[in-house]
């Protein structure tokens, strides 16, 4: 909780033990995956805008308009592939305000990867658990 009002950004990553911040790796070619990320980073979820894209790099930079202009945010999508060729997508959101964001970019971050899934259909086959086994609840 402290975190929360005490921070301003969050980020996923493969071995985040934080529920919803560890990110997706997809059994999904990664050109389906980039153009579902772009087209909820373009408008797909409300009050986010794509500033720049590079296919290449695999990064998409957009900025999130916060309810009742609370709590803006630069949002950084990350798109790769994985040493075993999975297609591979962390998420960073940094408030452009003072003081804490209540946990308000975790939620962006659970609800952009809510999305994600939904826009590609993909099945509990296709969204892989990459942690450590010790890593994985029992």
């Amino acid at each position: 909780m402290w975190h929360g009002l005490t921070s301003s950004s969050a980020h996923s990553s493969w071995n985040s033990g934080i529920p919803g911040l560890s990110g997706r790796t997809y059994a999904i070619p990664f050109g389906t995956v980039w153009e579902a990320a772009v087209r909820l980073a373009a408008g797909g979820l409300r009050g986010w805008a794509v500033t720049a894209s590079d296919d290449l790099a695999g990064i998409v930079e957009a900025r999130v308009r916060g309810l009742l202009r609370l709590f803006p945010a630069a949002v950084v999508i990350t798109v790769s592939l994985d040493d075993d060729a999975q297609t591979r997508v962390d998420l960073a959101a940094e408030g452009r305000h003072r003081g804490g964001d209540l946990g308000v970019n975790a939620s962006r971050i659970r609800r952009f990867f809510s999305a994600l899934d939904r826009a590609l259909e993909a099945g509990p086959a296709q969204v892989l658990d990459v942690r450590p086994r010790e890593g994985r609840a029992a």
